[in-house]
């Protein structure tokens, strides 16, 4: 299509995907020693330290304004005898302003990349919280939250082929 001076319509550009971090806030955090709580008993201690991951998020009352919840289970046991070392959980929270994601596309991004923006906050309040709890600082590796995504929309999918009622 062409203007009346004789040039090409410009294409229009694509909405630019603004987000900014308004907040973050831990909503619930706890440490359990075991070994403190039994009494060391000496012997070998082989950690086997076990992370479940679940998160939430929810639309806030402002325009453009959500809210993210990632939700960590830390449990280390001793290979050796099985018995509990420490358990951490902690369920730490992002407000976000975002702007330019299309509808379809805003439950993966709350669950993906929000997350991701607030990974590094998580990963240093549990090294810090099982240091201070007498334990070496624990760093737990980087969460693929793509695949953890995926992952809960296969479980959702399989679900609701298993509900579907027999004819």
């Amino acid at each position: 299509m062409t203007e009346a001076n004789g040039a090409a319509a410009a294409p229009q550009p694509a909405a630019q995907v603004k987000m900014q971090v308004l907040g973050q806030f831990v909503r619930d955090l706890s440490f359990e020693n075991a070994v403190a709580q039994r009494g060391m008993q000496g012997g070998d201690v082989q950690p086997d330290t076990q992370v479940a991951v679940s998160l939430d998020a929810r639309k806030r009352s402002t325009d453009n304004q959500f809210e993210v919840i990632t939700k960590f289970r830390v449990t280390s046991k001793n290979k050796a005898n099985d018995e509990t070392l420490f358990v951490v959980e902690l369920d730490y929270g992002g407000i976000f302003h975002i702007e330019g994601v299309p509808e379809e596309q805003m439950h993966p991004f709350l669950l993906i990349e929000c997350p991701r923006m607030l990974f590094p906050y998580v990963r240093r309040i549990i090294s810090d919280v099982t240091r201070d709890g007498g334990f070496p600082p624990l760093n737990i590796d980087t969460v693929d939250f793509l695949a953890l995504y995926r992952a809960e929309l296969a479980r959702r999918a399989e679900e609701q082929k298993t509900d579907k009622p027999v004819s």
